[in-house]
């Protein structure tokens, strides 16, 4: 049995590598701490390990971190998957079988601003996918508070605006 520093850093890269889209800080600390494996800081603590040690990626959007697994983290699962016991595999294989469509829907659709040059605000919109990004909009607003009004309604909308421009382009 290996140690729980470790076994929580494999159950990390067993969920990521079974997924095929990024999961945020929140889902994998939900999965985790709602099966009392550990503590919020010691679930920092390894998530902050596995990315200085380069075995996931981690990328910020508004406040939001998410995280993919890289060809390192991939190989060190290779080598040592048979350390998680079957039934948390098999738990976690459940989990995510249960709540794959929620988790994608969550992490899938993106929106971002940021001040420009302009002083005005880019909002970057973008859905990814797990080898490409089929829509990646940004358009330019004013000021702060209109950046934050599209950024929500990117979420919404972004189906019907993804299918109104395919439709005008083809």
């Amino acid at each position: 049995m290996p140690e729980p520093f470790t076994l929580y850093k494999l159950i990390i890269l067993y969920m990521l590598q079974k997924v095929d889209f990024p999961l945020t800080n929140s889902q994998i600390s939900e999965y985790i701490l709602d099966r009392g494996y550990t503590t919020f800081f010691t679930l920092q603590s390894v998530l902050s390990e596995l990315e200085e040690s380069e075995m996931v990626r981690m990328e910020t959007v508004r406040n939001c971190s998410y995280y993919s697994l890289t060809e390192a983290g991939e190989e060190a699962l290779h080598y040592f998957q048979n350390r998680i016991s079957r039934p948390i595999r098999d738990d976690i294989d459940q989990y995510l079988q249960e709540n794959k469509m929620q988790l994608r829907d969550e992490v899938s659709v993106l929106a971002d601003y940021y001040k420009n040059t302009a002083e005005e605000y880019s909002v970057r919109c973008l859905v990814k996918e797990k080898y490409s990004n089929p829509i990646e909009l940004t358009v330019t607003v004013p000021d702060e508070a209109q950046a934050r009004i599209v950024c929500r309604n990117w979420k919404q909308k972004c189906q019907e605006i993804y299918e109104f421009v395919m439709k005008e382009l083809l």
